[in-house]
C-alpha cells in the first residue's frame, strides 16, 4: 500500500516562514503529479500549488510568489517552502499525489493526513 505523510507545520507569527514536507512509502514505481491543497476551518478544500513530473509548477494567485513548491524523485518528496505568511494561510494543508504502483498499472490518487499550519497576527 501507498502512504502519504506530511510534517512541518506549527504555529508561526504573520511574515514568517514554513517549510512543509510530504513522504511517499509503499510500493511506488513512479510519481506524476504532485500537489499541496490545503482547508481552513468552515471552507472547502484548495488548490495551492501542484508541481508534475517535469518540473513544470502551478500555483493559486493566493500564494503566488510567496510560496515555492519542489520535489525531490529520489526521496519520494515534495516540499512546500511558503515565506511571507498571513493569517490567512491558516488551515490544514494536505500533500496528494498520483502514483503508479507497478508498471502498467493506472495512476491512483492519494492523500495524505494532513498537516495544521497556523498564523497569528
Amino acid at each position: 500500500q501507498v502512504q502519504l505523510v506530511e510534517s512541518g507545520g506549527g504555529l508561526v507569527q504573520a511574515g514568517g516562514s514554513l517549510r512543509l514536507s510530504c513522504a511517499a512509502s509503499g510500493s511506488i514505481f513512479a510519481m506524476n503529479v504532485m500537489a499541496w491543497y490545503r482547508q481552513a476551518p468552515g471552507k472547502t478544500r484548495e488548490f495551492v500549488a501542484h508541481i508534475t513530473s517535469g518540473d513544470s509548477t502551478s500555483y493559486a494567485d493566493s500564494v503566488k510568489g510567496r510560496f515555492t513548491i519542489s520535489r525531490d524523485n529520489a526521496e519520494k518528496s515534495v516540499y512546500l517552502q511558503m515565506n511571507t505568511l498571513k493569517p490567512e494561510d491558516t488551515a490544514v494543508y494536505y500533500c496528494y499525489s498520483q502514483i503508479q504502483m507497478a508498471p502498467g498499472r493506472a495512476l491512483a490518487a492519494y492523500w495524505g493526513q494532513g498537516t495544521q499550519v497556523t498564523v497569528s497576527s
